[in-house]
């Protein structure tokens, strides 16, 4: 007995809106970074669900991929959160107009 696609779509819909409702409503850059981030995940788990449906690999392969591009994201992320952090004393985005001194 296996699991139907639909139920992996509806998951990965909810995963999605809540990464959207997050970087729509929080000014904290860290949680950009999660929410981007579960964003990323959502389309890993409809990737990994059109494999399974469709019986074939293309598709956890391409998951591989964007697990690679999201631990190079989070990278570059945490460096400019710490930029932020260390001219602004706050992470707040809304804070940083610029990133100069």
């Amino acid at each position: 007995m296996a699991i139907q696609t639909q139920y992996f779509l509806l998951l990965s819909a909810a995963v999605f809106c809540i990464g959207v409702y997050g970087i729509l409503t929080r000014r904290n850059a860290l949680v950009f970074l999660m929410s981007v981030e579960l964003m990323l995940n959502a389309a890993n788990i409809n990737l990994v669900a059109f494999s399974f449906h469709h019986g074939n690999l293309t598709g956890q392969v391409f998951s591989l991929f964007t697990m690679a591009l999201a631990a190079a994201e989070v990278a570059i992320g945490i460096g400019i959160v710490l930029v932020l952090y260390r001219n602004f004393e706050d992470i707040d985005v809304t804070k940083a107009a610029t990133m100069r001194w």
